[in-house]
C-alpha cells in the first residue's frame, strides 16, 4: 500500500534512505567521514517527493482552518490561514523548478536549468511578502474596528492543527533540503517552522479573548504579520546568497582537504565552486612537479577528482587544471578570477554520474 502511494507521487523505486557508505581517512589519527548520495536524478526526485507531500499536508491544514475562520471571525486565525495557503502555493514554483532541473544541458543552456531553483526562491519570497501585507492590513483594521470572536474552542483547536501541520512540513523540508543542498527548499522549511509558532500564537489569542480581552485576537494577528516579515528577510538572504554564487563556510576548505589525500599535489593554487540548483560545480588549479610526464600528471588530476566526489557528495562536475605554485592568488585580491599566465592547459572532467 505504501509503495503504491510513493509510486503515485513519482518516488517509487528510489526508497527513503539516501545515505550511502561512509568514507574515512584515518592517517595520523585524522578521521573524516563523508556520506555518498545517489545520482542527480535520485536527489531531484527526493526534492519532488518533499514538495508533493508539503502541498498535501499544508492544503489539508489550510482547508480545516478556513472553516473555523468562517465560524469564529478570528483575524489572527485568518492571518495564519492566509500564511498556510501561501505555504501550499509555494509548492507549485518549487515543483516546477525541480522538474525543469532534470532536463539535460543544451547548447543554449550548457549548465542545464538548475538555476531555476533560484527563481523559484524569489517567487517564494514574494508570496510570503504578499501574505504579510494582507495579514497586517486585516489586523490593523480589526484593531480600529473590533468585532466579536466566537467558537473559541474551535479556534484554539485550529491553531493546534496549524502548528502540527507546519511542523511536519518543516521537518522533512529542512531535512531533505539539506540532503539535496537546495537553498530554496531549506528556506521554505524554516518558513514553515515559524508558521507553526504563529499558529500557537492563535491559541494564545483565543485564550485572551476567553479571559475577556477581545483585542488579543487582532494583536496576535499583528504579531503574526511581524513574524512573516522576519521570514521574508531570512528567506531572501538565503536565496540571494545562492544567486550571487555565495558558498557556505568550509566548502573551499573541503576542496583543499581533499587534495591533502592525493600524493603528488604540491599545492592547491586556486579553488572555486558555485551552486547550480542543488548541485555543486568546482574549478580547481593544482601545482605538481613540472618534470612529471603528462600521463602521471593526468593520473594525479584523476585521483584529485575522485577525492573531490568522495568528500563532496553534492558535487556534479569538477574542472581541474595545472598551474605553477607562484600563480596562487589570495582571496582578498579583487582580481582573483583572472587567468594564470604561466599555467598549463586545463584538465577538465565531465559531470559525474
Amino acid at each position: 500500500m505504501w509503495n503504491r502511494i510513493l509510486d503515485w507521487f513519482g518516488f517509487g523505486g528510489h526508497g527513503h534512505d539516501m545515505a550511502g557508505m561512509g568514507h574515512t581517512h584515518g592517517e595520523d589519527g585524522h578521521g573524516h567521514t563523508h556520506g555518498v548520495i545517489d545520482a542527480t536524478i535520485a536527489t531531484t526526485d527526493r526534492g519532488i517527493w518533499a514538495i508533493k507531500w508539503s502541498f498535501v499536508v499544508l492544503a489539508v491544514t489550510a482547508l480545516l482552518q478556513i472553516g473555523v475562520v468562517i465560524l469564529s471571525g478570528s483575524v489572527a486565525l485568518f492571518a495564519d490561514t492566509i500564511h498556510n495557503v501561501g505555504d501550499a502555493t509555494t509548492a507549485i514554483p518549487l515543483w516546477i523548478a525541480f522538474i525543469l532541473a532534470r532536463r539535460q544541458p543544451t547548447e543554449r543552456f550548457p549548465y542545464g536549468l538548475g538555476r531555476v531553483e533560484d527563481l523559484a526562491g524569489i517567487v517564494i519570497v514574494l508570496i510570503i511578502l504578499f501574505s504579510s501585507i494582507v495579514a497586517g492590513y486585516e489586523a490593523i483594521d480589526r484593531l480600529i474596528s473590533p468585532r466579536a470572536v466566537t467558537h473559541l474552542g474551535w479556534l484554539m483547536a485550529a491553531g493546534v492543527v496549524g502548528f502540527l501541520g507546519n511542523e511536519i512540513v518543516a521537518v522533512f523540508r529542512i531535512r531533505i533540503g539539506r540532503e539535496i543542498n537546495s537553498a530554496a527548499l531549506i528556506a521554505d522549511g524554516y518558513h514553515a517552522r515559524t508558521d507553526g509558532l504563529t499558529s500557537l500564537a492563535v491559541v494564545i489569542g483565543g485564550i485572551g479573548v476567553w479571559l475577556g480581552f477581545p483585542l488579543a485576537d487582532p494583536i496576535i494577528g499583528l504579531l503574526i504579520t511581524i513574524a512573516i516579515f522576519g521570514i521574508v528577510w531570512q528567506s531572501a538572504r538565503s536565496v540571494l546568497t545562492r544567486m550571487l554564487d555565495g558558498l557556505e563556510p568550509g566548502v573551499l576548505g573541503e576542496i583543499r582537504h581533499a587534495a591533502e589525500h592525493v600524493p603528488g599535489i604540491a599545492e592547491v593554487v586556486d579553488a572555486k565552486a558555485r551552486w547550480i540548483g542543488h548541485r555543486l560545480h568546482a574549478e580547481v588549479a593544482i601545482a605538481v612537479d613540472e618534470k612529471l610526464p603528462v600521463s602521471e600528471a593526468n593520473r594525479i588530476a584523476g585521483a584529485m577528482e575522485g577525492e573531490l566526489f568522495e568528500h563532496m557528495p553534492a558535487l556534479a562536475a569538477a574542472s581541474i587544471r595545472f598551474a605553477s605554485a607562484h600563480d596562487a592568488i589570495p582571496y582578498s585580491r579583487h582580481d582573483q578570477g583572472r587567468g594564470h599566465p604561466h599555467g598549463h592547459e586545463p584538465h577538465h572532467h565531465a559531470p559525474h554520474g
